[in-house]
C-alpha cells in the first residue's frame, strides 16, 4: 500500500483540518477552553466533552473545583460562544467506583494516595477516550500541560516548556495506544500567562478564572473528613509511639497523619523534632522517629506503565531520573526491572519521606522525555 504523502495537520494527521474531528475534554477551566477554541479557530471540527463526576451541589460551594456545577456552565458557555457542539456526559459512578473508593481505602491503608493519576488513568484516558472514538474522532486533546513529540519509534511523551506547569507526574500511565490518539496543544507554550492572554484574545469568559486547586472532591484539603464521610468509623483513636517504644501521647484516627509530617503531632514538650516515620494501621499506631529515619535509597514499584522504546525487561538496570513526589524535581537513580510491572528503584543521594501511595515517575537522564513509572507500595 503507497504510504499517505498529504501534509500534515497541525494534530500531526494526514487531513485538512476540516476534515479532522477533535473530541476537546473541557473541565470548564481556562487550559482546555483555550484548547478548544484554539482548534475552533484552526479549522477543525471541534466537539466539546465535559465530565459530571460527582455531585453538582457540594461542588458548587467549592472554589477551585472542577468537573461540576459551574464549571460544566462554563465549558458549556465557552462551547457556545466559539460554535461548536458540547456534551455533558455523567461519570458520577464510574468516579466513584474507579477513582473516590480506591483513595478512601489507600488512605485508610496508611498510604499518601494521588486520585488525580488515578482519574487521568481509569476515567478520561480510558472511558472519555473510547467516547471519542465512538464520536468517530480522529483524537482527543486536553488542555494539560504535557509534550507529545514524534520519535524514531513513534510517539513519546515530554515534559512541558513551562516546568513550573508541567503535569507529567501526573500522566506518568498514559500508554503508548493512547499516546497515539491524544494530544496536548498547550504543552509547548513558555508560560501560564500565553494561556490567558490566548483565552482574552478568543474571548472567552474564563479568562481570568483560577486555577483548580487540591484534589476535586476534598473540599479545602481536609481529607480526613472526606475519609470519615466515605468510610464511617473509620477515624478510631490510637497511640502515637516513639520508634524506641515510648508511648508518647494518643491520637483520633491514623487518617489524621501523613509520612513526613512534623506539625499537629500534639506531643509537644519534646527535647529533640520528631516525624510521622511510619503509620500502622491494623495496631492503630502512629509511629515517630528523629528526621534521618525518613531517607530511604531503595523504593520499591509496581504497576509499572513503560514508555521506553526498548522492553522494559530488556536490560538489568535503568540509569534514569526519578521523581517521588510531584513537587520534587527528578533525582539520579538505578532501576532494576523485576518484571514487566515492577521494579527496585535505588536513588543515587537518599530521599525524605518517601511513601505508598505515591508515584515513582522516570525521566530521561538528559532532555524532557518520561519513560513511564509506577506505583510505590511499601515503605522502609
Amino acid at each position: 500500500m503507497p504510504l499517505d504523502t498529504r501534509p500534515l495537520n497541525s494534530l500531526g494527521l494526514p487531513k485538512p483540518p476540516s476534515e479532522t474531528r477533535v473530541v476537546v475534554a473541557m473541565s470548564g477551566g481556562v487550559d482546555s477552553s483555550v484548547v478548544a477554541a484554539m482548534l475552533k479557530e484552526e479549522g477543525y471540527d471541534v466537539v466539546g466533552v465535559t465530565l459530571q463526576l460527582y455531585d453538582h451541589g457540594a461542588a458548587l460551594a467549592k472554589k477551585g473545583a472542577c468537573c461540576a456545577g459551574i464549571d460544566i456552565h462554563d465549558a458549556r458557555r465557552v462551547a457556545e460562544s466559539m460554535g461548536f457542539p458540547h456534551y455533558v456526559l455523567d461519570y458520577e459512578n464510574i468516579f466513584r467506583e474507579a477513582v473516590i473508593d480506591e483513595f478512601a481505602d489507600s488512605y485508610l491503608g496508611g498510604a499518601t494516595p494521588v486520585p488525580c493519576i488515578r482519574c487521568n488513568e481509569r476515567v478520561k484516558f480510558k472511558d472519555l477516550l473510547e467516547t471519542a472514538k465512538d464520536l468517530d474522532a480522529d483524537c482527543m486533546a486536553t488542555g494539560h500541560y504535557i509534550q507529545r513529540k514524534m520519535g524514531e519509534s513513534g510517539a513519546e511523551l515530554h515534559s512541558a516548556a513551562d516546568a513550573s506547569r508541567d503535569q507529567s507526574y501526573f500522566l506518568f500511565s498514559t500508554t503508548p495506544e493512547q499516546l497515539d490518539y491524544l494530544r496536548f496543544p498547550l504543552g509547548h507554550l513558555p508560560s501560564k500567562d500565553e494561556t490567558r492572554a490566548l483565552a482574552a484574545k478568543y474571548g472567552l469568559s474564563v479568562a481570568m478564572k483560577p486555577d483548580s486547586q487540591d484534589i476535586c472532591f476534598v473540599p479545602d484539603g481536609n481529607y480526613a473528613a472526606v475519609i470519615e464521610k466515605l468510610r464511617p468509623g473509620a477515624a478510631e483513636p490510637g497511640q502515637i509511639v516513639h520508634v524506641d517504644g515510648r508511648v508518647l501521647g494518643d491520637h483520633e484516627g491514623v487518617i489524621h497523619y501523613t509520612i513526613g509530617q512534623r506539625r499537629g503531632l500534639g506531643i509537644g514538650g519534646l527535647s529533640e523534632p520528631l516525624y510521622v516515620v511510619k503509620l500502622d494501621v491494623e495496631a492503630r499506631q502512629v509511629i515517630v522517629g528523629p528526621k534521618e529515619m525518613l531517607a530511604t535509597r531503595k523504593v520499591p514499584v509496581r504497576e509499572i506503565n513503560w514508555l521506553g522504546d526498548e522492553p522494559f525487561t530488556s536490560r538489568e538496570e535503568w540509569h534514569l531520573m526519578v521523581k517521588v513526589r510531584s513537587t520534587r524535581p527528578p533525582r539520579e537513580a538505578v532501576v532494576r526491572p523485576i518484571s514487566e510491572t515492577e521494579a527496585e528503584v535505588e536513588l543515587v543521594v537518599a530521599e525524605e519521606g518517601v511513601s505508598p501511595g505515591q508515584a515513582c515517575v522516570f525521566y530521561a537522564p538528559e532532555g524532557s522525555r518520561i519513560f513511564g513509572g509506577g506505583w510505590i507500595w511499601r515503605g522502609y
